[in-house]
């Protein structure tokens, strides 16, 4: 796995030394939980999480750009991913954002010139934005942090486009990733966005003919392409995701489509009518999952899922965990309160709000620990500190019992 230069502030060797890479038991991946303990308190912390290969390319090439440029005007086209401190610190030395991450603009089009540098995020962007950057003459070749695993979803829409077939996108449509891979795959093919499994099930019908065609655009306003046809655009389709998204319900989505399809026309013919693509999901989403499901298997008090309220990856954690335990979402360690309330995002009501005493000094525990995949290891060190000092332990006290693996 290359190697990637991470500004200091946003790495912890504490942290490296314990998250370590899944192991392996017997040839198969074991993502059972780092265990440490210093007196009555414990942290059981997943075994993958943090920064994935997409985000560290991100940063580098992020940082890099302002090294090579400091005289240049420097823009990303939003938020280059969804994590409050990086984002701020990015602001802090310079940069400044086009548009929010719902795609609304924040500098006008007018003040951006062919003498800036303008950066892609993460999640991609549209080709009606990169076309806008190109009548501006801006080049955007070097300063493209498009995660790979992204645009493996891209080369995969238009091969599903090269064979006739409609390119349904799992995704959040408000989310830049599923603008952008829908932007992608409309170019191409006929594309449709559908949020869940309830959208599924309500497209199954319409494929089904439970639900006419003509019913189709009050379903599903704005989220297919220009010239789709929903009586004839839905007899071949194959299934693609946005990246971030839980990996068992995008598979469960593909199964569900899959069974429609073979119901109407039947297992000999289902090659002509329907395309697998179980290879769109993220190696690092995935992993994230799998290491947060094995850790809500272990006994513990509470959980702590750290990272920005906006990300998709990390929201997903936060609805695993929350259905076996308490679980706060948090931004970083000043969530955690000097009197041990902690401020976390409710996912319930999408807003932040405050819960008392979760931390009680007098009752050390055990605590489960994970982040996102935008989240950098010295928040998440800096949060496990400041939760060991609340029950009065210093850091000197954790790392006389570091695990060692």
């Amino acid at each position: 796995m290359k190697k990637f230069n991470i500004p200091q502030q946003f790495d912890s060797e504490l942290i490296r030394r314990l998250k370590g890479r899944p192991k392996k038991v017997d040839g198969i991946r074991d993502f059972s939980p780092t265990i440490w303990s210093t007196g009555d308190l414990t942290f059981k912390i997943a075994r993958h999480f943090g920064f994935c290969f997409g985000v560290e390319q991100a940063i580098e090439k992020a940082y890099d750009t302002l090294r090579k440029h400091p005289d240049k005007r420097i823009f990303f086209l939003s938020e280059m991913i969804h994590n409050p401190l990086v984002n701020k610190d990015l602001e802090e030395n310079g940069i400044r954002f086009i548009q929010s991450t719902t795609g609304e603009q924040l500098i006008p089009w007018d003040r951006i010139t062919s003498d800036d540098i303008v950066m892609i995020p993460a999640f991609g962007t549209t080709l009606e934005t990169e076309r806008v950057l190109q009548s501006k003459g801006i080049i955007t070749t070097n300063y493209d942090t498009t995660c790979p695993f992204v645009e493996l979803v891209w080369k995969r829409s238009r091969q599903l486009a090269s064979k006739q077939a409609t390119i349904i996108i799992h995704g959040k449509p408000e989310h830049e990733e599923t603008r952008a891979t829908f932007s992608h795959a409309a170019e191409k093919g006929k594309a449709l966005v559908i949020r869940n499994m309830e959208e599924a099930v309500l497209l199954g019908e319409f494929i089904s003919g439970v639900v006419s065609p003509e019913e189709f655009t009050t379903h599903f306003p704005g989220r297919y392409s220009d010239t789709f046809n929903a009586e004839k655009d839905l007899t071949r389709i194959g299934v693609v995701n946005q990246t971030t998204l839980l990996a068992e319900e995008t598979q469960e989505i593909a199964d569900y489509l899959k069974s429609v399809m073979i119901e109407k026309y039947g297992n000999e013919s289902l090659s002509e009518h329907f395309e697998d693509t179980r290879d769109t999901l993220c190696y690092a989403t995935n992993d994230n999952q799998q290491a947060v499901k094995s850790l809500i298997r272990e006994e513990a008090d509470f959980a702590l899922i750290i990272g920005g309220h906006k990300s998709s990856n990390t929201t997903h954690l936060v609805e695993l965990s929350l259905e076996k335990l308490p679980t706060y979402f948090i931004r970083d360690e000043h969530s955690i309160l000097p009197d041990g309330s902690i401020e976390h995002f409710d996912l319930s009501v999408q807003k932040y709000r405050i819960t008392p005493e979760v931390i009680n000094k007098n009752n050390p525990g055990t605590i489960l620990i994970s982040s996102g995949a935008s989240c950098p290891n010295s928040t998440v060190e800096h949060v496990i500190l400041k939760v060991a000092a609340l029950y009065e332990y210093a850091k000197e006290d954790l790392l006389q019992n570091l695990p060692l693996e």
